[in-house]
């Protein structure tokens, strides 16, 4: 029987690491964009303002949850996994080591199966999840390192990522009390209340950036990048693929994001790759595995 629901559900975890790996190569995009100027705040609006306009190309044309309690839940969904995810990261990368920084928000599956197995009745710590999640963090450690084991601490820049990796531990638990609405409808949610949630913050820091600087290729090309398929293609797949094999388990392969990470700076920033880094990524590979078989099927 496991055999069969492993045939059946395969493609939606084949689906769920190619997101995985494309939201790994955006930490690239995003340094990109803040090397050019931009603030955090600026390009998380960009990014989910490009994105919230194409979804509702394909979006239902309904506006609002059955009830209000599961309104308040995509405004947390907004929050979690949109404008406090994504402004804490990049303030995080741009004041603190980004070394730090990579490790710590890749941590996020570690939460979120903690937090599982304090909130959640069908979630069970067993043998095969503590080793593959150790597995899984040791091996995120080696590749985001790469090699080089100096202890930097910076309180408030490791503090934010602590914060990011956090926003999306809650964010994958309460996706998993919104799985009766569409997976389109989810994520126009959580781009609209992402959008709104992060209004505030321009009170205290003004938009910033000069509007012609937009005409150079690599700003514009960058935003589109992270708006149209990081964004909508991708967080629209993500939420369907959490309805499909459930939230922990789409969760777990977020230890995958430093490896596309390490193979894009390569290419890009030419940073360059070491035998330590590449041991990491096949102990988050083996990580990966063992949690896979740890947990029960939709978890």
């Amino acid at each position: 029987m496991e055999n069969v629901e492993l045939k059946r559900s395969w493609p939606y975890h084949l689906l769920g690491i190619m997101v995985v790996l494309i939201w790994g190569v955006t930490f690239v995009n995003s340094k990109v964009l803040l090397n050019h100027g931009l603030m955090a705040h600026e390009i998380f609006t960009l990014r989910f303002l490009f994105a919230w306009l194409c979804i509702w190309l394909i979006s239902p044309k309904k506006l609002w949850c059955d009830n209000l309690h599961d309104e308040l839940l995509m405004v947390l969904l907004g929050i979690t996994g949109g404008s406090l995810y994504f402004v804490t990261e990049n303030i995080a990368v741009k004041v603190g080591y980004v070394n730090n920084v990579s490790f710590i928000v890749c941590t996020a599956p570690l939460l979120t199966t903690i937090l599982a197995l304090l909130f959640l009745k069908d979630i069970h710590a067993n043998r095969k999840l503590i080793v593959g999640s150790l597995l899984a963090t040791i091996g995120v450690g080696l590749v985001v390192f790469n090699g080089q084991f100096i202890l930097k601490i910076n309180p408030l820049g490791d503090f934010l990522a602590l914060a990011a990796s956090l926003c999306w531990a809650i964010y994958s638990i309460l996706m998993r009390y919104v799985k009766h609405y569409s997976s389109v409808f989810v994520t126009r949610k959580v781009f609209f209340y992402g959008l709104v949630t992060v209004l505030p913050v321009y009170l205290v820091r003004p938009w910033n950036f000069p509007f012609h600087d937009f005409l150079q290729p690599l700003v514009w090309g960058n935003l589109l990048f992270l708006g149209v398929v990081a964004s909508f293609a991708c967080f629209a797949l993500w939420s369907f693929v959490i309805k499909k094999i459930g939230a922990i388990s789409a969760s777990n392969y977020i230890y995958l994001n430093p490896i596309s990470t390490v193979v894009a700076s390569a290419f890009v920033l030419h940073e360059r790759m070491t035998t330590l880094a590449f041991m990491g990524a096949g102990s988050i590979l083996l990580g990966v595995y063992i949690v896979s078989k740890a947990l029960p099927q939709k978890a």
